[in-house]
């Protein structure tokens, strides 16, 4: 005789739901992205704010496969240590499965190793140092976790001087010039970026002088500046930039400001700086006002409707990198530490800072991003009533260059 076993409906729908309930879970478990950043930094307050705001547009899409995007965020109060401290909770406590972090190359130079060590991904979006991606290139196995979702130092010195040459040389018979940097890992590079191209560009560097992070009197720096009689200020300047910026204009130093000011790239430095920015100039890979692709404008549109006042540089980087972190777990089809790492290097996104491709293996920059046509170029706004205008390249400018009366140049 055969047995057959036959189950009520409701037991074998109870049966269905326990054997699928895992599959659902599996679906709603969020993609979970810590974000270490500088809260009360000038330049790192937007990153926080600009990823959440990425992640709650993905989120009233339908988030990513189904799953929610979380942000997690930490304040490292621009701590190397504090950061390394935030990113092993976030990877063993909060279970994160990719980290967006700092601003600052000492900060993300301390972390690096520890992406290797804890299989995390990693991206920064906004230290420049060209260490970061050359240790990959000599350490591909171990740190081919971290990416570089900012310009390397030695890209960005090159877009300065393409800047100088267009605006300064050819516009302003421009001659001579010193280089002006913080002492700072990411200067190392740029300073010697700058050495380089400035002679191609046209412009002799009478001196190279590099300050303290600490300094709080630019008095005696301007003063043998003066004497030297240059052109122009080339800079590279992030942990510090209001207090030179005041006593530039305090002291009515008649030598123009133009390079990299990360904390000129915040809508508040005006306000910070009590207007002592007007006719700063400074390299920047987005804008107020500058629709560098079809995505600039309505995040900056969105962040100020949210925040209240435009972003700084970081947080261009921060909201596009939230993108390109979920559309590579969704090629992915997972959020596993060595998939995620091949679906990003597989990245070609069109951000709010241009199209994002990452160099490939091989390349003494690794995982840095591609610049030039097609990929990402740059601009160079300057602080000009109250507003930072777009004045390069020609075809994204929306004014010209001016300066305040004290500043001097040869074809003023």
């Amino acid at each position: 005789m055969r047995h057959s076993l036959r189950l009520r409906p409701s037991v074998l729908a109870s049966a269905c739901l326990a054997a699928l309930l895992p599959a659902f879970a599996l679906a709603a478990d969020p993609i979970k992205i810590g974000v270490i950043a500088e809260a009360q930094a000038v330049a790192g307050s937007s990153i926080a704010p600009a990823a959440q705001l990425a992640a709650d547009e993905i989120n009233a899409k339908g988030g990513i496969d189904g799953r929610k995007v979380e942000i997690v965020v930490y304040d490292n109060h621009s701590s190397a240590a504090e950061s390394v401290r935030a990113f092993q909770r976030a990877v063993n406590e909060d279970k994160v499965n990719a980290v967006i972090a700092s601003y600052i190359s000492e900060v993300v130079l301390a972390l690096e190793p520890w992406a290797a060590r804890l299989k995390t991904v990693m991206i920064t979006p906004g230290a420049a140092s060209d260490v970061i991606t050359q240790n990959i290139a000599k350490d591909y196995e171990h740190n081919k976790y971290t990416f570089h979702g900012y310009l390397t130092s030695s890209a960005l010195a090159g877009l300065v001087c393409d800047a100088a040459k267009d605006l300064l040389v050819t516009g302003q018979k421009v001659k001579t010039g010193i280089i002006v940097s913080e002492d700072a890992a990411w200067t190392t590079p740029l300073d010697a970026g700058y050495e380089q191209c400035l002679p191609k560009a046209g412009i002799k560097v009478l001196d190279h002088i590099r300050f303290s992070p600490d300094t709080t009197d630019f008095t005696p720096i301007f003063n043998k500046i003066e004497g030297q009689k240059p052109d122009v200020m080339i800079t590279g300047i992030s942990h510090v930039g209001t207090q030179p910026t005041v006593q530039w204009k305090s002291q009515q130093v008649p030598i123009a400001m133009f390079g990299i000011s990360s904390q000129a790239t915040n809508s508040t430095f005006w306000k910070d700086t009590n207007g002592a920015t007007e006719g700063v100039l400074y390299q920047a890979v987005s804008g107020p006002g500058v629709a560098v692709t079809a995505k600039t404008l309505p995040f900056v549109d969105a962040y100020v409707k949210k925040y209240g006042n435009n972003p700084s540089y970081a947080g261009y980087t921060a909201y596009d990198e939230v993108y390109i972190i979920a559309d590579a777990v969704h090629r992915a089809g997972s959020t596993n530490s060595d998939k995620l790492v091949e679906a990003m290097e597989k990245t070609d996104y069109t951000g709010t800072i241009g199209r994002v491709a990452f160099k490939p293996r091989g390349d003494p920059n690794v995982h840095g991003l591609r610049t030039g046509a097609g990929y990402i170029t740059g601009l160079m706004l300057q602080w000009q009533d109250g507003k930072q205008v777009n004045v390069w390249p020609k075809n994204l400018a929306v004014g010209k260059m001016k300066f305040p009366a004290f500043v001097k140049l040869p074809a003023s």
